[in-house]
């Protein structure tokens, strides 16, 4: 096989995240819009774990200040990721989704939104489907209940206040369904991403470098938008929070549009009514992403089946009638601690080999 685009189409599927492939080889087609034959051949021999330029160059036989020129190409065009190490820069793989394809949110145009849509309705509910969850829910703060315990991977609020570096970026989601004509309303300016390293952002080229009081203001932003903070599905080195709606968002439409239930993990918490406050009003039907609610004897009332605990709808309750609530221990979903479990439990779960990603 002498095809890069296919050598790094199959190195893509390798990890845990997955990218399928399509009969008319749509994958391939996303991958010739972001990477030269160059590049896709250089990103389908990188590992998940970092490597200097000079032990990349060492491991293919290249040289060494060639190999870090393009490797440091390939970083500003979001087709890999970098990391400090010891003294220098370590070099990675990152996966398509949630990884390659956000970071083209400069590049996406009218021709690559469409072909991703197509890629979208015909592979990624293969990717959605697997478990454990890409991403997970996590609450909007102001909608669990006052006397309720918050962890600290369940708090957005945590996570931003526990950062050293903060930024903001569109959403590529809600920009490439705006590029197909099919704008949503909701936000774009709203994806969020973290580090525990100070200015980190500050070059670069498509996330904003932003203060903690405006991440912060982000958040409420999209909390007061009717958005549902989502993040990866584990606990320890999250890095990025996503602002999603059931319209636009990738992972969301899975459930919205693929009926893929468990496409994104629940959090920890379950909506619960007080009947003695709630109007009827019936608002927070209209405002549940997920029809998780319907109006009985004219009081709301939470099928919890359906209920992935955002509080979108307890947060948008005139009457302080709906609250979050800790789910039953057995039914409670808690996310695995570190990145490197989650990938071993997905990877074992898709049957994939690790072994020469790490």
């Amino acid at each position: 096989m002498d095809d890069p685009y296919q050598r790094l189409a199959e190195r893509l599927n390798t990890i845990p995240n997955g990218y399928p492939s399509t009969p008319e080889g749509l994958e391939l087609e996303i991958l010739r819009r972001i990477f030269t034959p160059e590049e896709a051949a250089l990103a389908a021999q990188l590992k998940l774990t970092l490597e200097t330029a000079g032990q990349v160059a060492e491991r293919l036989g290249s040289d060494p200040g060639e190999m870090r020129a393009l490797l440091k190409t390939m970083v500003r065009k979001g087709q890999i990721d970098a990391r400090p190490l010891e003294k220098e820069l370590g070099f990675r793989l990152m996966p398509f989704i949630v990884g390659i394809y956000e970071a083209q949110v400069g590049n996406l145009d009218g021709e690559l939104a469409e072909i991703f849509e197509r890629y979208y309705k015909q592979a990624l509910g293969a990717a959605l489907s697997m478990q454990p969850p890409i991403h997970r829910v996590v609450p909007i703060g102001a909608s669990v209940k006052v006397d309720m315990e918050i962890r600290p991977y369940e708090s957005v609020a945590d996570l931003v206040a526990g950062a050293k570096a903060w930024g903001v970026l569109d959403c590529i989601c809600r920009k490439q369904k705006s590029l197909l004509g099919q704008a949503c309303g909701h936000p774009i300016d709203v994806c969020m991403g973290l580090s525990a390293m100070p200015n980190y952002f500050d070059h670069n080229p498509v996330i904003r470098a932003v203060s903690q009081e405006e991440a912060m203001n982000t958040l409420r932003r999209a909390a007061q938008a009717g958005l549902v903070h989502s993040l990866s599905n584990y606990q320890r080195g999250l890095w990025y929070i996503c602002n999603c709606c059931t319209c636009s968002c990738g992972i969301l439409r899975g459930i919205s549009e693929l009926g893929i239930a468990n496409a994104v993990a629940r959090s920890a918490f379950v909506n619960q009514v007080d009947t003695d406050l709630c109007q009827g009003c019936e608002l927070c039907v209209d405002q549940c992403p997920f029809h998780a609610l319907q109006m009985v004897d004219r009081l709301a009332q939470v099928e919890d089946g359906r209920c992935v605990g955002c509080g979108v709808c307890a947060a948008a309750c005139p009457d302080g009638a709906l609250a979050l609530v800790r789910r039953p221990t057995a039914e409670a979903e808690v996310p695995m601690g570190s990145i490197k479990d989650w990938m071993i439990a997905r990877a074992t779960q898709r049957g994939v080999d690790l072994s020469t990603l790490l």
